[in-house]
């Protein structure tokens, strides 16, 4: 196929592809279907790739048949010199023929093929899954999975969570609707990631599922889930982020949940008795991943905002260490939380021992560092905060051998 000139309008303007179901989108350009339909559903995207016209999500994409079979007749033609034929696209999915299938879910002598069918049409393409959530796909969903819960089966749950982990991009604003009318799907979902063995198919992936179905109701219903979370819930987050295998996206989603949760104190209490301040410093330790990072320094300076939470941190042997190494080395996020630790530690629970650790570890150095830096102002001000307030007990410190605290230098801290 190389030494074949393809017709320029043959190619998609996204993919840069031979178009395998030509359609043509408001402003008369045409697409593939699957590339267009990407960049409307899944990439949030309002306006034409070529023309940077508007182009709304629901607009109508019309299939362009003549295109198509030019497509296809070149293809014929040219199928000596290794060129695929185009396959006849299947016709897109009604909203009727995915209501009956959801009507299935209901019947215990169908819900398994309801289940693969809807599986096998969440992962053909983005079409499918968005006329799923169109059709009202999320509360069957949820229902089934609650009721797995109820009569502690699993039979049917794994296809079930997949169709959730499936369609998580195209999901609008059902979900605070359906939390509303069953708020049994966070104790579900709890319940999922404390089983093991007796789960059927891959016991890792259908947890990461559950994790990433949590995400989206935590993040899309704040107010509603947040209240309804308890204390097994954050003690089964934290089991998944020990377990040997889980992925780093299934890890990050977890954070996400936590950092989410710390806005309600009665969230943040319950992580610190699971043991989350400690168990964070443990990841972050081996963490190379930018993201892992800003999350997990995001929920430790949340949880260091209370007296327990503040003693579990000074209870690691490394977490000082562990804050004050990320400073002015991974994102402006990053420093801003990590700094934000610091004055926590240092402000609330800066006894003697805690200001030599800090001494000890670098962190006295890190926020002169800052100060040097070319950073934001305010990271300048937190760090000048710090070292003003102890400069008493860190400026005669015979460990101390840098310039910048000198009492000259402490005097212009000051100022």
């Amino acid at each position: 196929m190389d030494n074949v000139e393809i017709p320029e309008y043959f190619i998609c303007p996204i993919s840069l592809q031979i178009m395998k179901d030509p359609v043509t989108a408001a402003t008369g350009i045409t697409y593939d279907r699957e590339g267009i339909e990407h960049w409307l559903l899944k990439g949030h995207n309002t306006i034409c790739p070529v023309t940077k016209q508007p182009l709304p999500k629901d607009s109508e994409l019309t299939p362009n048949n003549t295109l198509r079979r030019l497509i296809r007749a070149w293809c014929a033609a040219n199928s000596a010199n290794d060129v695929d034929q185009v396959p006849t696209p299947k016709p897109p999915m009604s909203k009727l023929y995915f209501l009956n299938l959801f009507r299935g879910l209901w019947l215990p002598t169908s819900q398994l093929q309801s289940l693969q069918n809807l599986e096998r049409l969440a992962t053909e393409n983005e079409s499918n899954r968005m006329q799923m959530v169109e059709a009202g796909v999320v509360k069957p969903i949820i229902s089934f999975v609650v009721e797995c819960h109820k009569k502690e089966v699993t039979t049917g749950l794994a296809k079930a969570l997949n169709i959730f982990f499936l369609i998580r991009s195209s999901l609008i604003n059902q979900t605070k609707l359906v939390l509303l009318e069953n708020d049994e799907i966070i104790d579900a979902l709890t319940w999922v990631l404390g089983w093991d063995n007796h789960l059927e198919d891959d016991p890792l992936t259908i947890k990461t599922h559950a994790i990433s179905a949590m995400k989206i109701l935590v993040q899309m219903a704040k107010s509603v889930a947040m209240v309804r979370l308890k204390p097994d819930c954050f003690s089964r987050i934290l089991c998944y982020i020990r377990e040997k295998g889980s992925s780093r996206q299934g890890i990050n989603a977890a954070l996400q949940i936590m950092l989410d949760s710390c806005s309600w104190g009665r969230n943040r209490i319950m992580m610190v008795e699971a043991g989350t301040v400690f168990e964070l410093i443990e990841l972050e330790f081996n963490s190379t991943e930018k993201k892992t990072t800003e999350l997990i320094l995001g929920i430790l300076f949340h949880l260091c905002s209370c007296a327990d939470g503040r003693a579990q941190f000074l209870s690691h042997a490394a977490g000082v260490a562990v804050v004050t190494k990320r400073i002015l080395k991974v994102s402006p996020a990053a420093d801003a939380r990590a700094m934000l630790i610091l004055l926590s530690i240092s402000k609330f629970s800066g006894t003697v021992g805690v200001l030599q650790e800090m001494l000890r570890v670098g962190a006295v150095a890190k926020l002169c560092m800052v100060i040097q830096a070319n950073c934001e102002s305010y990271l300048k001000d937190k760090a000048r905060e710090i070292l003003r307030t102890h400069s008493s007990v860190w400026k005669d410190s015979p460990c101390i051998d840098i310039p910048t605290l000198t009492s000259d230098k402490i005097s212009q801290l000051t100022l």
